[in-house]
């Protein structure tokens, strides 16, 4: 299986699905897990980071092209996928963006000013957060 490979050369993969995994993204600095890997039944490779790393950019972090992401025969047919990612697994990411959220949230209502650095991240956790609204959507 060509999951496997990439599931070997990434950190933190949990498994949350029969074919669907969440890990940390090997493009950014990535503490807690901000991609989705899904495998399809026709061998295709789904992978999306949360955080807005391209798949480009995941594949050359691991030494891989596009070619990992396909099977080794030609699909004569693939049909098209509403959701390509669980709501799980969307869920998995976006509760870690909250947390970050609720952590703030609590500085505030004690009266503690908060950093341009915590204020950045807020930011970045509030696009987290639409991202996986638009892809829970479909």
């Amino acid at each position: 299986m060509k999951v496997d490979l990439i599931l070997s050369r990434v950190e933190k993969a949990k498994r949350t699905g029969a074919d669907s995994w969440v890990c940390c993204c090997p493009a950014h600095e990535d503490r807690n897990p901000s991609m989705t890997v899904r495998e399809l039944d026709d061998g295709r490779i789904l992978i999306h980071c949360f955080a807005g790393c391209s798949v480009e950019e995941i594949l050359s972090s691991l030494g891989l092209s596009f070619d990992a992401l396909f099977p080794d025969k030609p699909i004569e047919y693939a049909k098209p996928l509403r959701r390509p990612f669980p709501a799980a697994d969307v869920l998995e990411c976006l509760a870690f963006e909250t947390s970050i959220v609720v952590m703030a949230s609590g500085d505030l209502l004690q009266g503690k000013p908060i950093s341009e650095a915590d204020h950045a991240r807020l930011i970045v956790a509030a696009a987290r957060i639409e991202d996986g609204r638009k892809i829970a959507l479909g």
